[in-house]
């Protein structure tokens, strides 16, 4: 495999079944590379995996499809073809023929919508215009250049990566009742409003807010319900739920008497904690938490077409599956499981299940459930595929310096000779949060196609082991999951994959992180990439976007500076002897830049062999497609140079 082969392949997701079942539409993300961008497109497969027809074309991007519940019309966000400035609007494709007609007209645009029962109203989520946007709109009318307006600011929480600072301006529930018709909004205040379902009689939507005194201070999010009927908006909307922490992601069961959703129980482990499966009646009343014994990361909650169970999305164990809860005998199956990793999942009145399903020799593609029969639709990437050689993929468990057991994952190079040790490469995932899995991973294999074994592990701190394992990690970071990635490593060189004097280590967000410990901490490590990462973190404090967690988990740094620094790694960087690449976003609110040019900074005066590389306009994720092809280029390069050698 190679960074071509890398660019070549495409990204499938967002399947919505008809409701007829008859087919099945979906994303597909692209490169192009005369554009030098990604562009999405929509498609859709027949249930057989016979017949796939290209809804439309690559001119302009779409997202978020769905279908009417009449089966009549085929829907998605977009902006207007030839226009790269318009907004993004509901378009609508009647099956029966035609070219795509716009169903909205909104200045600022339009950020998500839902069909209403009836086929004719939809709910659509806009977000109040800005002193900009406003100021932008005058300017047009009026035939001039549009002044830069200074950013007014006043809020608690005001920077969030991949948009400008955040003001007043809110995004707000409307209902529009027919095509071109204007939007009736339905929900008012200092509030941002997510996440609605249409209760199946459409007479209300249940939506997601956090309306707690001040929402920039706490992760409190309800459920919420508001009267859908009439002409008039409805100023009262009802709270539905009253857990101190997070409860989303509603979806009504076929007689409207329930709702599904997700919990969070544990409000003060904050991204540490579980987020549990619960239900509650509708008309109001004491919440039942369904998976408390579980112990495991649950999303997507969806009720059975007889609403005798309720399907969910479970992380469990480097494995992510669907799962099955019922109700009657609080019974968990896994209709779709093993080692591999579903995605999102849509069901229709049936009971059909389209799914995205990725493994490690095959990105996401879609899958159909059918009772109890799973049928493969698509095989979007079978030419990239075929033309190339994988690696092997082991996954493994061993004991952690503490006897603490942990799992991952070790590549092997196509060509791999038992008989010999290679150069290894460690890589470390982003979160803390989150877990290697069974999905592709094309990063691994392309460092596996260059002749290294490629490590990767889920150090404490992951998810997908329990609550407690994650929240080992809690203001003790660079600790436990250090030992627990050099383990990695060391099981590795155990088992005569890897040669301990050719090893390389990197990752990007908390991996990059979680390479700082790792080179302040050894020097058994060649080289080393750290992207994206953070290494002074008082300095970050106002500056990225997580005062909210940092405060909970570390304190006020004015009064509580010893936790601060105690797992800063800046505060051994003349420790360090590994050379190191050091990567970022220049617009990256997520990690800002500062502390890569931070540890830049002092790995120069040191003498150290370092090098940093900032990609413009990209914030935490790196977009363009060329600046993707050179950041692996750089990785390869950087590694070949100093880990494999002569």
């Amino acid at each position: 495999m190679t960074i071509d082969d890398i660019l070549a392949l495409t990204h499938v997701s967002d399947p919505v079944i008809s409701p007829d079942g008859a087919w099945v539409a979906y994303v597909v993300e692209q490169v192009d590379g005369e554009k030098d961008e990604k562009v999405t497109s929509l498609r859709m497969v027949s249930a057989d995996g016979s017949e796939t027809v290209q809804l439309t074309s690559t001119d302009r991007s779409v997202s978020k499809p769905a279908w009417s519940p009449d089966g009549r019309y085929i829907s998605y966000l977009a902006g207007k073809a030839g226009d790269e400035d318009a907004k993004p609007q509901v378009w609508t494709l009647d099956r029966r023929g035609g070219e795509p007609q716009a169903y909205t007209n909104v200045t600022q645009g339009v950020s998500d919508y839902g069909w209403a029962p009836d086929s004719e109203r939809m709910w659509l989520l806009i977000k109040d215009q800005s002193a900009a946007e406003l100021e932008a709109a005058r300017a047009k009318e009026a035939g001039e250049d549009p002044k830069p307006m200074p950013w007014v600011i006043d809020r608690l929480q005001f920077k969030r990566d991949g948009v400008d600072y955040l003001d007043r301006s809110r995004v707000h529930l409307y209902v529009i009742n027919e095509r071109n018709g204007t939007p009736l909004q339905l929900t008012f205040g200092d509030y941002d409003d997510s996440q609605p379902s249409w209760r199946p009689d459409g007479r209300e939507i249940a939506f997601v807010s956090n309306r707690t005194g001040d929402p920039d201070s706490s992760d409190n999010s309800d459920i919420w319900l508001v009267a859908a009927t009439g002409d008039q908006p409805q100023r009262d909307a009802r709270q539905l739920t009253r857990n101190p922490g997070a409860d989303y992601a509603p979806a009504w069961s076929s007689d409207g008497r329930q709702l599904a959703y997700v919990t969070v129980i544990e409000p003060e482990l904050i991204w540490y904690a579980t987020n549990h499966l619960a239900v509650i009646p509708a008309r109001g009343g004491n919440p039942r938490v369904l998976t408390a014994d579980l112990d495991r990361n649950v999303s997507g909650p969806r009720f059975t077409a007889d609403d005798k169970g309720i399907y969910f999305v479970v992380e469990d164990s480097a494995e992510q599956h669907l799962a099955l809860y019922e109700l009657d005998s609080n019974a968990i199956s896994r209709p779709i499981q093993g080692q591999l990793s579903v995605g999102r999942f849509d069901i229709n009145r049936a009971g059909d299940i389209a799914v995205t399903v990725t493994s490690p020799h095959m990105p996401d593609e879609v899958f159909l459930l059918q009772g109890n029969e799973q049928r493969r639709l698509t095989h979007s990437n079978e030419s990239v595929l075929n033309a190339v050689r994988l690696a092997e993929v082991q996954n493994v468990t061993f004991p952690s310096k503490d006897g603490t057991e942990i799992e991952g994952f070790i590549f092997t190079p196509p060509d791999y000779n038992a008989r010999r040790r290679y150069p290894t490469i460690l890589r470390i995932h982003g979160g803390p949060v989150s877990q290697y899995d069974f999905s592709f991973n094309a990063e691994a294999q392309l460092f596996a196609a260059n002749g290294y074994v490629v490590v990767i592990a889920n150090p404490r701190g992951s998810s997908g082991y329990g609550q407690d394992f994650s929240a080992a990690l809690w203001a003790n970071w660079g600790n436990p999951d250090f030992a627990d990635v050099l383990a990695a490593v060391d099981y590795s060189i155990e088992k005569g994959y890897s040669d301990p004097d050719r090893l390389g280590v990197g990752g990007w967000s908390y991996g990059g992180i979680l390479t700082n410990y790792v080179i302040t901490k050894s020097n058994r490590f060649k080289g080393a990439i750290t992207g994206a990462s953070e290494v002074l973190y008082v300095a970050n404090y106002g500056h990225d976007h997580y005062q909210h967690e940092w405060e909970k988990e570390l304190g006020l740094p004015w009064e509580n500076r010893e936790a601060w620094e105690a797992i800063s790694p800046f505060n051994d960087v003349d420790k360090v002897t590994t050379p190191t690449l050091i990567m970022g976003g220049k617009e990256d609110w997520n990690v800002p830049i500062a502390n890569s040019e931070q540890l830049y900074q002092a790995l120069k005066r040191r003498g150290i062999d370092t090098e940093l590389v900032v990609y413009p306009d990209e914030s935490h994720g790196i977009a363009r497609p060329s600046f993707i092809r050179d950041r692996y280029q750089r990785y390869l390069d950087w590694y070949d140079s100093r880990v494999r050698g002569k």
